[in-house]
Protein backbone atom coordinates (compact mmCIF):
# COMPACT_ATOMS: atom_id res chain seq x y z
CA UNK A 1 0.00 0.00 0.00
CA UNK A 2 1.44 3.49 -1.39
CA UNK A 3 1.03 6.73 0.53
CA UNK A 4 0.51 9.04 -1.62
CA UNK A 5 -0.24 12.41 0.10
CA UNK A 6 -0.87 15.10 -2.84
CA UNK A 7 -1.04 14.93 -6.78
CA UNK A 8 2.60 15.27 -6.75
CA UNK A 9 3.33 11.41 -5.55
CA UNK A 10 0.28 10.08 -7.37
CA UNK A 11 1.90 11.39 -11.01
CA UNK A 12 5.35 10.05 -9.92
CA UNK A 13 3.85 6.93 -9.21
CA UNK A 14 1.94 6.63 -11.86
CA UNK A 15 5.54 7.61 -13.98
CA UNK A 16 6.83 4.89 -12.80
CA UNK A 17 4.21 2.27 -13.57
CA UNK A 18 4.11 3.37 -16.53
CA UNK A 19 8.55 2.93 -17.12
CA UNK A 20 8.49 -0.10 -15.57
CA UNK A 21 5.39 -1.65 -18.45
CA UNK A 22 8.08 -3.36 -20.19
CA UNK A 23 9.80 -4.93 -17.50
CA UNK A 24 6.14 -6.47 -16.00
CA UNK A 25 5.68 -8.02 -19.58
CA UNK A 26 8.76 -9.23 -19.51
CA UNK A 27 8.32 -10.85 -15.98
CA UNK A 28 5.56 -12.00 -17.25
CA UNK A 29 7.01 -14.12 -19.73
CA UNK A 30 4.99 -11.91 -22.55
CA UNK A 31 2.04 -14.57 -21.69
CA UNK A 32 -1.21 -13.69 -20.28
CA UNK A 33 -2.35 -14.34 -16.74
CA UNK A 34 -5.41 -16.10 -15.41
CA UNK A 35 -6.13 -16.68 -11.38
CA UNK A 36 -8.61 -18.83 -9.99
CA UNK A 37 -9.91 -17.66 -6.43
CA UNK A 38 -11.24 -20.57 -3.75
CA UNK A 39 -12.00 -20.34 -0.33
CA UNK A 40 -11.85 -17.71 2.14
CA UNK A 41 -8.91 -16.90 4.53
CA UNK A 42 -8.49 -14.53 7.76
CA UNK A 43 -5.83 -12.02 6.81
CA UNK A 44 -2.43 -12.50 8.35
CA UNK A 45 -2.62 -10.65 11.43
CA UNK A 46 -6.07 -9.80 11.14
CA UNK A 47 -8.09 -11.89 13.34
CA UNK A 48 -9.62 -15.72 12.76
CA UNK A 49 -12.73 -16.57 12.25
CA UNK A 50 -14.40 -16.31 15.65
CA UNK A 51 -13.13 -12.41 15.55
CA UNK A 52 -12.53 -11.82 12.12
CA UNK A 53 -11.34 -8.01 10.56
CA UNK A 54 -10.64 -8.93 6.73
CA UNK A 55 -11.61 -11.86 5.33
CA UNK A 56 -10.30 -12.65 1.39
CA UNK A 57 -10.35 -14.99 -1.17
CA UNK A 58 -6.72 -16.73 -1.29
CA UNK A 59 -5.80 -15.98 -5.22
CA UNK A 60 -4.07 -19.18 -7.42
CA UNK A 61 -2.17 -18.29 -10.50
CA UNK A 62 -2.97 -20.87 -13.17
CA UNK A 63 0.16 -22.08 -14.40
CA UNK A 64 2.30 -21.37 -11.71
CA UNK A 65 2.42 -17.78 -9.67
CA UNK A 66 6.00 -17.40 -10.08
CA UNK A 67 5.27 -15.02 -12.88
CA UNK A 68 2.61 -12.97 -11.50
CA UNK A 69 4.97 -12.56 -8.22
CA UNK A 70 8.21 -11.73 -10.48
CA UNK A 71 6.05 -9.11 -12.06
CA UNK A 72 5.03 -7.68 -8.96
CA UNK A 73 8.34 -7.54 -7.52
CA UNK A 74 9.41 -5.53 -10.71
CA UNK A 75 6.85 -2.81 -9.74
CA UNK A 76 7.39 -2.89 -6.16
CA UNK A 77 10.75 -2.37 -6.50
CA UNK A 78 10.13 0.52 -8.20
CA UNK A 79 8.41 1.99 -6.20
CA UNK A 80 11.34 1.79 -3.61
CA UNK A 81 13.46 3.28 -5.89
CA UNK A 82 11.56 6.10 -6.23
CA UNK A 83 10.64 6.40 -2.79
CA UNK A 84 7.43 6.38 -2.65
CA UNK A 85 7.31 3.74 0.14
CA UNK A 86 7.42 4.08 3.72
CA UNK A 87 10.58 1.82 5.18
CA UNK A 88 8.64 0.41 7.21
CA UNK A 89 6.45 -0.83 4.54
CA UNK A 90 9.83 -1.67 2.45
CA UNK A 91 10.05 -5.22 3.52
CA UNK A 92 6.52 -6.52 4.07
CA UNK A 93 5.27 -9.37 2.07
CA UNK A 94 2.94 -9.08 -0.62
CA UNK A 95 -0.14 -10.81 -0.60
CA UNK A 96 -2.34 -11.37 -3.75
CA UNK A 97 -6.06 -12.00 -2.83
CA UNK A 98 -9.28 -10.60 -3.14
CA UNK A 99 -10.85 -8.82 -0.12
CA UNK A 100 -14.23 -9.87 0.33
CA UNK A 101 -15.22 -8.06 3.32
CA UNK A 102 -13.50 -5.70 5.78
CA UNK A 103 -14.34 -4.27 9.70
CA UNK A 104 -11.98 -1.39 9.02
CA UNK A 105 -14.99 0.00 6.70
CA UNK A 106 -17.37 0.09 9.68
CA UNK A 107 -16.52 1.58 13.44
CA UNK A 108 -18.22 0.80 16.14
CA UNK A 109 -21.12 3.79 17.37
CA UNK A 110 -20.08 3.87 20.54
CA UNK A 111 -16.06 3.32 20.68
CA UNK A 112 -15.55 4.73 17.09
CA UNK A 113 -13.11 2.00 17.06
CA UNK A 114 -12.99 -0.97 14.00
CA UNK A 115 -14.57 -4.15 16.12
CA UNK A 116 -13.93 -7.58 14.87
CA UNK A 117 -16.85 -9.71 13.50
CA UNK A 118 -17.98 -13.11 13.58
CA UNK A 119 -17.03 -14.83 10.26
CA UNK A 120 -17.39 -18.62 11.27
CA UNK A 121 -20.90 -18.71 9.54
CA UNK A 122 -19.42 -17.42 6.76
CA UNK A 123 -16.85 -19.42 6.49
CA UNK A 124 -19.17 -22.49 7.22
CA UNK A 125 -20.83 -21.76 4.38
CA UNK A 126 -18.44 -20.22 1.86
CA UNK A 127 -14.76 -21.41 3.02
CA UNK A 128 -14.23 -24.19 0.13
CA UNK A 129 -15.99 -22.36 -2.68
CA UNK A 130 -14.46 -21.85 -5.65
CA UNK A 131 -15.32 -18.32 -6.75
CA UNK A 132 -14.27 -18.80 -10.53
CA UNK A 133 -11.76 -17.73 -12.83
CA UNK A 134 -10.55 -15.30 -14.77
CA UNK A 135 -7.85 -13.41 -17.14
CA UNK A 136 -6.51 -10.59 -15.64
CA UNK A 137 -6.37 -7.72 -18.32
CA UNK A 138 -4.01 -4.95 -16.34
CA UNK A 139 -2.36 -3.56 -13.69
CA UNK A 140 -4.11 -0.79 -11.68
CA UNK A 141 -2.45 1.92 -9.56
CA UNK A 142 -5.91 2.90 -7.90
CA UNK A 143 -6.70 5.92 -5.52
CA UNK A 144 -8.64 4.59 -1.86
CA UNK A 145 -11.81 6.62 -0.79
CA UNK A 146 -12.21 8.03 -4.25
CA UNK A 147 -14.38 6.22 -6.93
CA UNK A 148 -14.74 5.99 -10.52
CA UNK A 149 -18.68 6.17 -11.89
CA UNK A 150 -17.97 2.11 -12.06
CA UNK A 151 -18.41 1.63 -8.63
CA UNK A 152 -14.18 0.99 -8.53
CA UNK A 153 -11.26 3.01 -6.91
CA UNK A 154 -10.68 5.37 -9.42
CA UNK A 155 -7.45 4.36 -11.56
CA UNK A 156 -4.30 6.96 -11.13
CA UNK A 157 -3.13 4.68 -14.34
CA UNK A 158 -2.66 1.51 -15.10
CA UNK A 159 -0.49 -0.92 -17.55
CA UNK A 160 -1.68 -3.88 -19.53
CA UNK A 161 -1.03 -7.64 -19.22
CA UNK A 162 -0.16 -9.80 -22.06
CA UNK A 163 -3.60 -10.36 -24.34
CA UNK A 164 -5.35 -13.35 -23.94
CA UNK A 165 -6.31 -14.57 -27.01
CA UNK A 166 -9.60 -14.81 -28.30
CA UNK A 167 -11.93 -17.34 -25.95
CA UNK A 168 -9.28 -19.14 -24.16
CA UNK A 169 -10.94 -18.39 -20.79
CA UNK A 170 -14.11 -18.61 -18.86
CA UNK A 171 -14.92 -15.34 -17.11
CA UNK A 172 -14.54 -15.21 -13.20
CA UNK A 173 -18.37 -16.27 -11.96
CA UNK A 174 -19.64 -12.96 -10.14
CA UNK A 175 -19.97 -13.89 -6.54
CA UNK A 176 -21.65 -11.25 -5.13
CA UNK A 177 -24.73 -12.49 -7.36
CA UNK A 178 -23.97 -15.71 -6.59
CA UNK A 179 -23.64 -15.29 -2.45
CA UNK A 180 -27.04 -12.77 -2.22
CA UNK A 181 -28.90 -15.35 -4.47
CA UNK A 182 -27.96 -18.14 -1.98
CA UNK A 183 -28.92 -16.24 1.01
CA UNK A 184 -32.42 -15.79 -0.18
Amino acid sequence: MLKLWNTNRIEAAADVLRRVSTKVMDALERRPVYIRLKGLQCMPDRGTPPKAYVVHAPLEVIGGIDRLKRACQVIVDAFVEAGLVLEKDANRGLLLHATLMNAGNSKSKTSGKTEPFDARTIFAQYGSEEWGECYIREAHLSQRFVYDGNGYFHCCASIPFPEEKQGAFPMMKNFFQKMFSTAK
